[in-house]
């Protein structure tokens, strides 16, 4: 039995029931209609597992960029008050590109 878990709480069985193929080199092609549903666009990665009850379970996980932008702003709680450390950043290097043109 195969299904698919968008995760743990979202069970797409009910919803859809599909059927695709696995080819000679063990692909699969996701349905039309289940990758509008779920949004899924080329270079999406799944990650699978098979669960003790031997069902097979595909969960989209999140491109780069996404996980960039939900970590993005993560560690301000720690920063002290007036500090920009990407201000820092931008004018150390912008210093290094002056120093390396009077090279």
């Amino acid at each position: 039995m195969i299904a698919f878990f968008l995760d743990s709480y979202f069970f797409l069985g009910y919803y859809f029931n599909m059927i695709t193929t696995v080819t000679g080199k063990n692909q699969i092609t996701i349905p039309a209609k289940l990758a509008r549903h779920l949004g899924i666009q080329p270079g999406q990665r799944l990650d699978w597992s098979i669960g003790e009850d031997g069902v097979l379970t595909a969960r989209l996980l999140p491109s780069r960029s996404e996980l960039a932008r939900q970590a993005a702003g993560m560690g301000r709680q720690w920063l002290e008050e007036g500090v920009n450390p990407i201000a820092d950043l931008i004018e150390e290097r912008v210093n290094a590109d002056k120093e390396e043109d009077l090279a």
